[in-house]
């Protein structure tokens, strides 16, 4: 799809319109430059068609499914509900579509240029796109994005899923594992699991082993609980037919095969040899904090410059990429970026818990109303602080961690001490709750937790 004519020459070309991409496109547009969005595939990228927004659409599905056949406890007696897998897939696709949809409205409202295809730089400052056509551009920014990472003994095929491709199921498989042990590995676990699949997790180290293992813990539970079998510290040997054979000498047979081992900067056929822009050892971009690459006219967002490899870093980052090639003072210079794990219940971290003379308050979520009322009491909120009070980071393992995390991010980019929250008057019934009482436990006034009389300060 081209919107409009191609001009010949440009202010602004951004090649990659995922949700970095196209927001930095419409900023760019915003202040007035003539802009050019590049996408080989989708409006939106892996996050919106393929990713995020898929998964997490699929794994709203998969709780309602999950809870209203164990509902029992509160009166429904609905476990005989069934689910229709490819009006499940349907649904997946119309989000995705209405979403990609009006993306494309936004950039034709705003004057971007979309392209429907591929481009490569014929140097620093020129490009030529899949159709023929060679652009002079002044600026542009490059938000390819990443690609699932392959494993050489189990390279992608018809039997041997990336996370995409499992979210593409038009079918509930009987049986899945999942090489992998990061986040996607466990949404993707938690969905299938919640549908009936009976699933297995084969993790060469610790399960989210980058986050706190007790929170972990919590998460780990729950996926028993759902029937999910943990293979931790093994690794996949060798793969005949539907089985594989770990390396500690295990067997595990299954209809679906998922690999989830991480994600590589999408940077093939990109032209960067023709190009004085710089990538490390591990095939990244490298940048500075105003985003420009080892050119100063040449800007790179998102998953293509290395981790947090989130669709939010990417979105702040489209925003100041834009504004400074337009030559604003603008750079990413962002505290914290929030990492969720849309798990059951979700885990989410703003910040760290780690630091000299940092201090660590946790408050159960079994203590909160709303959690007894809806029946998630697993998990609990911790704060971590200095000895002034400013806070540091937030965790939080419970129901809708996702939404309560941004109070944590927003605290931390603020200076926030811990008086702030306490004093914050947080709405009840409600799991932000939480939050203000892990305060006031950690100013020694707790409310709803008794925890011994010598840490009850006043």
């Amino acid at each position: 799809m081209v919107m409009g004519s191609l001009p010949e020459r440009t202010d602004l070309v951004v090649i990659g319109a995922g949700v970095g991409g196209y927001i930095a496109a419409i900023r760019g547009a915003e202040l007035g430059m003539s802009v050019v969005l590049v996408e080989k595939e989708k409006l939106g990228g892996h996050c919106l068609n393929y990713a995020c927004i898929p998964s997490k659409t699929l794994l709203n599905i998969s709780k309602m499914y999950f809870e209203m056949r164990n509902s029992e406890k509160f009166g429904i007696r609905a476990q005989n509900a069934t689910l229709d897998p490819k009006k499940m897939y349907q649904w997946r696709m119309d989000v995705s579509g209405k979403l990609e949809s009006g993306v494309g409205f936004l950039c034709k409202s705003n004057g971007v240029e979309v392209v429907k295809g591929s481009a490569v730089f014929l140097s620093d400052s020129k490009l030529q796109l899949s159709n023929g056509t060679e652009i002079d551009f002044s600026k542009a920014i490059i938000a390819t994005g990443s690609e699932p990472t392959a494993l050489s003994s189990f390279p992608f095929g018809p039997d041997v899923l990336d996370y995409k491709r499992a979210l593409m199921l038009d079918y509930i498989p009987k049986s899945m594992s999942i090489i992998g042990a990061g986040y996607v590995a466990v949404e993707t676990a938690t969905l299938f699991a919640r549908l009936g699949t009976q699933v297995n997790i084969i993790a060469r180290s610790k399960l989210l082993r980058t986050f706190d293992q007790e929170a972990v813990e919590v998460v780990k539970e729950s996926l028993q609980k759902l029937g999910v079998k943990i293979y931790e510290g093994a690794a996949p040997a060798s793969k005949q037919g539907n089985t594989i054979t770990l390396d500690n000498g295990t067997t595990i047979t299954q209809d679906a095969l998922v690999v989830a081992v991480g994600l590589s900067p999408y940077t093939t056929g990109l032209g960067l040899e023709n190009t004085t822009v710089m990538r490390d050892g591990k095939g990244f971009i490298k940048v500075d904090e105003a985003l420009r690459t080892s050119n100063q006219n040449i800007f790179a967002i998102g998953d293509v410059i290395g981790e947090p490899m989130l669709a939010h870093k990417a979105m702040r980052q489209g925003v100041v990429a834009a504004e400074a090639a337009y030559g604003m003072s603008s750079a990413y210079d962002n505290i914290v970026v929030p990492a969720v794990v849309f798990s059951e219940p979700e885990m989410a971290i703003a910040g760290t818990l780690e630091g000299d003379s940092i201090e660590i308050t946790k408050f159960p979520m079994s203590a909160i109303g709303r959690a007894i009322a809806m029946d998630k009491k697993p998990g609990f909120v911790k704060i971590a602080h200095t000895k002034g009070g400013i806070v540091k980071g937030i965790e939080i393992v419970a129901e809708d961690a996702g939404n309560l995390i941004a109070e944590a991010a927003l605290a931390i980019e603020l200076g926030a001490t811990i008086e702030d929250i306490a004093d914050t008057i947080h709405p009840h019934p409600t799991y932000t709750e939480a939050i203000q009482e892990a305060a006031e436990a950690a100013l020694g006034r707790p409310i709803h937790f008794f925890y011994g009389k010598q840490n009850n300060k006043k």
